[in-house]
């Protein structure tokens, strides 16, 4: 990597690290009430969608509560975002008169918006209206997020509270993240993204003629559509010309904002943050990366504002940085490396780039290698999935890294809300490891860690694994799962286990490849979306409910510090021991077997 590669990376973190203080004081204070310039602007605002919806924000509920407000309300968004898309070809703001969405797809994607995931099998400008973007899709984007940040909250409180079945007021948690945190930052970064290009219209597509008309050749056919032959057997064709170009338009900005900040990542265009009007300009690239990564980062501090003690926050935060860095440092040389068969072509100009360009195949030219994949490794160490290159175009090792990243539990910063509770759920783990090495009950922030917790741990960490390697077997012993395999070999094993990695992690993005929409992937995924999102918050709200109701336990000599880097390291191989031993088997028969064909074969 050359000194241009590690100061993009060192801007990018730096960046990260300093907002991200900041941002997380504020969100803490959001919730606990105290006074901000939002709350004191919008408070006439939150306490008028109480009286609205008939919301007692003073009273608290029971972790069983929480669940079922948060389970009725996402399955209402369901539903909602279902109709909206079935019903499209009906409704107005369809320009262009786009058709209705079939039952399979229609249901796959109203899933995969109501679980933060964002797992898109249609393209946006071919498939989805105005109204189904704005009302559909970017309400889900902020109403998912929320969310995610609400369970996270809950389980907060249960460390923080004492000898109480309450984990506060769902409702209340999802109106003050939506109001006072997502929709301000998210029309701040909107209106800098129109600044830079990212269109903002309800225009219809418009056609535009092509400065340099495009010509090919293509085969002439008869009526019966079959190709004709000249006199000497020869394919007929014919040459063709294209003038003009239609340009799909749309409110793509407010969406692409609450998409990388609410870590959603689903496009408004199918080429996702790699189209020019979602992602025009190296600036528009910084702040979307930056944006994806901002908030899961800040509530590491917001997290040890809650608890008390700062440094609780600080731990965590750094045990997400050095796995996230390290993994920077296998994918950005992988990529700059390139593919070594190219020097086995013989030709100079394929060994000039092998040398000088590295694997720029699939990405953008505008953003290069180090943006690319730095992008690509930030996007999976979210549950964000958006993405501004191809990573089925990816060097072997350098799309293996973005997978494990999901496979790992979507931790490693990982979605807002949900990384962090699931980052929470190893700490658990650790200490009582820990625990059983100093023969000693475990504690975590004042609470003992007993059987119960560790049951709800165990079950949140053994669901994603078992949907991932459990479907993607499905898929390559069944026919209709193999039907949709368009490469052959270790590729197209790994494109399958991507789908399912993603799907059963609530990323959302793809390596492509794959012809994933039809009904057996979109059921399928389905299916792992919505266990891995809600067969993971209920459990983690059963946490919160039980260590609410705990005393605290007071500092001794036995207790482990969970503020120091022992215990970050701890953590660390915790969470790296579980992906490596869970998934390297079914990584070996892909990318893995992969990289050792290419290098056995330049």
């Amino acid at each position: 990597m050359n000194e241009a590669g590690f100061l993009q990376i060192l801007i990018y973190l730096s960046a990260l690290l300093m907002l991200s203080r900041p941002l997380g004081v504020y969100m803490a204070r959001v919730y606990q009430d105290e006074s901000i310039v939002a709350n004191t602007w919008f408070a006439g605002l939150e306490r008028g969608l109480y009286r609205l919806c008939g919301v007692k924000p003073e009273q608290d509920m029971r972790w069983q509560q929480y669940a079922g407000a948060l389970l009725i309300f996402n399955l209402l968004g369901l539903l909602a975002v279902y109709a909206l898309q079935t019903c499209q070809d009906l409704l107005p703001l369809n320009p262009q008169a786009l058709p209705a969405i079939t039952t399979d797809s229609a249901l796959n994607t109203a899933i995969s918006f109501a679980t933060n995931t964002n797992w898109q099998g249609y393209s946006g400008e071919a498939a989805m209206s105005y109204l189904t973007q704005m009302l559909g899709l970017t309400v889900q984007n902020f109403l998912s997020a929320a969310s995610g940040m609400a369970v996270l909250v809950a389980l907060i409180r249960g460390f923080s509270r004492r000898n109480t079945n309450a984990i506060g007021n769902f409702w209340v948690d999802m109106t003050r993240t939506t109001l006072y945190i997502l929709l301000p930052i998210s029309l701040l970064l909107a209106i800098v993204l129109v600044g830079q290009g990212v269109v903002q219209t309800f225009d219809p597509y418009t056609t535009v003629k092509l400065q340099e008309p495009l010509t090919y050749s293509t085969p002439a056919v008869d009526a019966a559509d079959q190709a004709l032959q000249d006199a000497q057997g020869q394919p007929v064709t014919q040459t063709q010309q294209i003038q003009e170009q239609t340009l799909a338009l749309g409110p793509a900005a407010s969406q692409i904002a609450i998409k990388q900040l609410g870590t959603n990542g689903g496009g408004f265009f199918n080429a996702n943050s790699a189209h020019p009007y979602e992602n025009p300009t190296p600036l528009s690239n910084f702040l979307e990366m930056l944006a994806i990564l901002l908030i899961p980062a800040a509530l590491c501090h917001t997290f040890g504002f809650l608890v008390g003690d700062s440094r609780q926050g600080w731990t965590l935060l750094a045990a997400m940085t050095l796995v996230f860095l390290a993994l920077i440092f296998v994918t950005v040389p992988a990529e700059q490396q390139g593919n070594p068969a190219l020097a086995g072509l013989g030709v100079d100009q394929a060994a000039s780039n092998l040398q000088s360009g590295g694997n720029m195949e699939g990405k953008e030219a505008r953003f290069g290698i180090v943006n690319s994949a730095l992008w690509a490794v930030a996007t999976t160490a979210a549950s964000n999935g958006s993405v501004n290159a191809m990573h089925d175009s990816f060097t072997p090792i350098g799309g293996m890294i973005p997978m494990w990243l999901i496979q790992l539990g979507e931790v490693i910063f990982g979605g807002v809300g949900s990384g962090l509770y699931g980052m929470i759920v190893f700490a658990l783990v650790a200490v009582f490891i820990a625990g059983l090495m100093i023969g000693r009950t475990p504690e975590y922030l004042g609470k003992k860690i007993e059987a119960f917790e560790m049951q709800m741990a165990a079950v949140i960490i053994l669901i994603p694994p078992f949907l991932v390697l459990g479907g993607t077997a499905l898929a390559v012993m069944t026919e209709a799962g193999k039907a949709s395999i368009l490469n052959p070999g270790a590729h197209g094993f790994s494109e399958v286990l991507y789908a399912l990695s993603s799907a059963g992690n609530n990323n959302g993005s793809a390596f492509a490849g794959l012809s994933a929409n039809v009904p057996f992937y979109n059921y399928l995924l389905g299916l792992a979306m919505l266990v891995s999102r809600y067969g993971l918050m209920i459990p983690v709200l059963a946490i919160a409910g039980s260590l609410a109701a705990k005393k605290h336990v007071p500092v001794g000599p036995g207790t482990l510090p969970t503020h120091t880097p022992l215990f970050a390291v701890l953590l660390i191989i915790t969470v790296l021991m579980v992906g490596a031993l869970t998934f390297v088997p079914a990584l070996a028969l892909g990318p893995i077997v992969e990289q050792l064909h290419m290098l056995a074969h330049p």
